[in-house]
């Protein structure tokens, strides 16, 4: 069975009430019971939130010890500007996959811009919360 990993940095633990307009109603709670009902009979899912950008690089090392097969990343605004998370994916070795819940080319121009997708093995924007299964599919499948 392959461990996978599912990270989301800062302000996703505000899904469902933060800009629904955009992220939609549902909470990272929500996500993580889908996720579990779709895939906990092929995967060992674990999943991590943190405000800050150390924690997720401090998990990403830990992820690499520990053998995981793969990764899930929705860095959010960190996506954007850290240097040291794109260091740390790259430095992994893990198949990552970066996650947008949001079309980031319909956004703002600076959002257009990821730093750690170069670190990733592929990129999935604007699907909405699909977005996490279907890169779980896809690492399943590696």
């Amino acid at each position: 069975m392959k461990k996978i990993a599912i990270l989301n940095g800062p302000n996703l633990d505000r899904l469902g009430k933060r800009e629904p307009e955009i992220y939609g109603r549902a909470t990272l709670a929500d996500l993580e019971q889908a996720l579990r009902a779709e895939f906990g009979a092929q995967a060992q899912l674990e999943f991590f939130q943190s405000n800050h950008e150390g924690a997720l690089i401090d998990r990403i090392a830990a992820l690499v010890d520990a053998k995981f097969d793969g990764l899930v990343v929705n860095g959010g605004a960190l996506t954007h500007t850290s240097v040291a998370l794109r260091d740390a994916l790259l430095g992994a070795h893990l198949p990552a996959v970066e996650v947008h819940i949001s079309n980031i080319y319909k956004r703002e121009e600076f959002r257009h811009v990821s730093l750690t997708a170069p670190a990733c093995v592929a990129v999935i924007t604007g699907l909405g919360l699909e977005g996490y299964h279907a890169a779980i599919r896809f690492l399943l499948k590696r």
